[in-house]
């Protein structure tokens, strides 16, 4: 998930610098580069429903919730304009339960796909497994995209997918990486590992237009890294930041998620920062 980082926020600098160079070398008329990746899709999970059902995160523009696979009822109740992702977190195959489940949700409009799991490892998940899932969703619900998030399979400061999933053995339409470069053994973010998790990914043979980016929208809580230290919830100045970087690598996702809207372990959340709300307010606005 990570990598160091004052020389990270001087490249972010001298990109930037050379981006508006080559703008007013070629004319008025290019565009400015996008302050955050552009996408019509906005996802983050963990907590979306009101005790009364009422969707929370729309308030911030996010149009993609989280549903629970055995919770139809939860994508049925999603207003107008907002679709779903069924977190399934299953890698048992496509076994009658698994089919039982993803079949439930068949011909619904308001779908977007399955969250079929989060950082799965080879090791523990085989792509195999993996890719029955997948297959059995393409065929069953058709249109339907299936998601997992990629695991760093290495450390904090060398961050690794060597040996993780192809598109070609697992059958996964999306991946998500979640570098998170604010953490508190770092003198500063580390922003340049997004970009690294980029080119690893697509060095496994991913393509940009299957990668999804994930943003560090939590710290704090029961989440200690593996390099002394922990993640710290991000002011609205490094979001920003974190956004501009990613939107240096992939500037136009499938969707975009930041996790979390929730809190899961202590952590201190998307939901409860107003900074942070307000920064993916009007990232979120439809132009």
């Amino acid at each position: 998930m990570f990598k160091t980082a004052s020389a990270a926020v001087a490249a972010v600098g001298v990109a930037a610098l050379a981006i508006a160079g080559c703008s007013a070398a070629g004319g008025a008329d290019r565009p400015a580069a996008s302050p955050w990746p552009v996408t019509g899709l906005h996802y983050a999970p963990n907590d979306n429903f009101s005790p009364s059902g009422r969707y929370l995160p729309g308030a911030d523009g996010f149009n993609l919730a989280d549903v629970k696979g055995y919770a139809k009822t939860e994508l049925d109740s999603l207003p107008a304009g907002v679709r779903g992702l069924v977190w399934l977190g299953y890698c048992g195959g496509a076994t009658a339960s698994f089919r039982a489940e993803v079949d439930a949700f068949a011909g619904d409009p308001k779908l977007f796909g399955f969250y079929v799991m989060d950082e799965p490892t080879p090791s523990t998940c085989p792509a195999a497994h993996l890719l029955a899932e997948d297959n059995w969703i393409h065929a069953h619900v058709p249109g339907a995209k299936t998601f997992a998030i990629l695991e760093n399979l290495g450390r904090e400061t060398s961050p690794t997918f060597a040996g993780s999933y192809t598109p070609r053995d697992c059958g996964l339409d999306l991946i998500g990486l979640d570098p998170y470069p604010v953490r508190s053994e770092l003198p500063a973010p580390d922003y340049a590992e997004i970009a690294e998790y980029v080119r690893l990914a697509e060095a496994l043979g991913w393509p940009q237009s299957s990668i999804v980016p994930v943003y560090q929208a939590f710290g704090g809580g029961n989440y200690p890294d593996d390099a002394g230290g922990y993640w710290v919830l991000p002011s609205a100045a490094q979001e920003r930041q974190i956004l501009a970087a990613w939107a240096a690598v992939v500037p136009h996702p499938p969707f975009d998620y930041a996790y979390s809207w929730g809190s899961q372990a202590g952590d201190a959340a998307l939901s409860q920062s107003p900074q942070l709300q307000a920064v993916f307010a009007e990232k979120n606005k439809p132009s």
